[in-house]
């Protein structure tokens, strides 16, 4: 029977780190499995945010409760697959909704949830995306609910007394992939 892979999901707020050390971990990790997989949810949504499964989005809509359940439900399904074909998968996105996280659990045989925490007051400050300081609308964790995540492989308390690098180590040595 082929080794299935492992899918290393990276969640939490905007300004949380999730690309910055899923990237990292991913390329930590392609040294080990080199045909490893990295999705970023920022990409994936602007590349597939014209049509889903489940039918046309217009551009305005992609941001919908309905929209972002089906793009993450998709998104983790293509993770099941290429884990299942033994590839290795680093995806980093919000997801945030504890039914695709339940989903996840449930469906994906080798699946490690990683939550990258962070206090709002390191979110405002860090703000890369103006998210935060800009008013915009659809923010999650400002003006929509998130469902926090509480089974998570691990918490990471990211709000820099670590830096990316040293959060990788740890996640390493926590996955015994050294």
């Amino acid at each position: 029977m082929e080794k299935k892979g492992t899918v290393y999901f990276f969640t939490g707020l905007a300004g949380a780190g999730k690309t910055t050390i899923g990237g990292l971990f991913y390329e930590r990790l392609k040294e080990k499995s080199p045909d490893a997989i990295l999705i970023d949810g920022d990409q994936t949504r602007l590349a597939a945010g014209h049509s889903t499964a489940a039918g046309t989005v217009l551009l305005e809509d992609r941001y919908t409760t309905q929209a972002r359940k089906a793009g993450a439900f998709e998104s983790f399904q293509a993770c099941k697959r290429c884990a299942e074909q033994g590839r290795d998968v680093v995806i980093c996105s919000i997801a945030m909704y504890t039914e695709v996280r339940t989903w996840n659990r449930e469906n994906i045989e080798n699946y490690r949830e990683i939550y990258l925490k962070v206090t709002h007051e390191t979110l405002y400050k860090r703000d890369q995306k103006k998210l935060y300081s800009s008013g915009t609308k659809n923010v999650v964790g400002v003006d929509l609910p998130w469902d926090e995540p509480g089974h998570s492989s691990i918490v990471i308390q990211n709000d820099g007394h670590e830096t990316p690098k040293e959060i990788v180590e740890r996640l390493f040595r926590f996955f015994g992939l050294e």
